[in-house]
């Protein structure tokens, strides 16, 4: 897709959230090469945190994140599978004022091109809330680089054409 080299790169203020019972910061994988795609594309790491697969724990987080001014973007890498613990995308309902589901449709057929049907076992999905996007992503590094590359990237560009999410934040609290 085109980016339109005369227009401005607006830097997205982005937390990053690993949702593990397991992880630490040192061998949390996903979350680093998502810090390091965003940092890279000029975006601004607002947060970084490793939180446990609680639903009301990762609703907490999710709620103080969104009340941040200096938060426009939450990404979450983890618990979007089908198991008992993975309650990300439970989570996110709880805080969603409207969801995005063309963002979970475009990741499962990008990672459909790299798994094939095992993608199904994702959950990954999207929303918008108080005017911060919310976006959930799987825990393996694989799937932080399809939903990254394969989306995020360009849709955080704002120079993206011919349309983008930076585009919209200033209307997202419209009524």
């Amino acid at each position: 897709m085109p980016i339109d080299l005369n227009a401005a790169f607006l830097p997205v203020r982005i937390a990053v959230l690993t949702i593990s019972d397991t992880r630490t910061p040192a061998d949390d994988r996903s979350g680093d090469t998502l810090v390091a795609r965003l940092t890279e594309a000029g975006h601004v790491l607002a947060e970084r945190r490793i939180v446990k697969d609680d639903a009301d724990t990762i609703v907490a987080r999710l709620h103080a994140l969104i009340d941040d001014p200096q938060v426009d973007c939450i990404i979450t890498t983890g618990g979007t599978g089908v198991t008992g613990r993975d309650v990300t995308p439970e989570a996110i309902e709880r805080v969603a004022e409207k969801m995005i589901p063309g963002f979970g449709e475009l990741f499962r057929w990008l990672s459909y091109q790299t798994i094939g049907t095992s993608t199904v076992q994702s959950r990954a999905c999207a929303c918008v809330t108080r005017g911060t996007y919310i976006f959930a992503l799987p825990g393996s590094t694989g799937a932080v680089k399809d939903g990254w590359d394969g989306i995020l990237k360009d849709q955080l560009d704002s120079r993206h054409k011919p349309c983008n999410f930076v585009e919209l934040m200033p209307r997202l609290l419209e009524r």
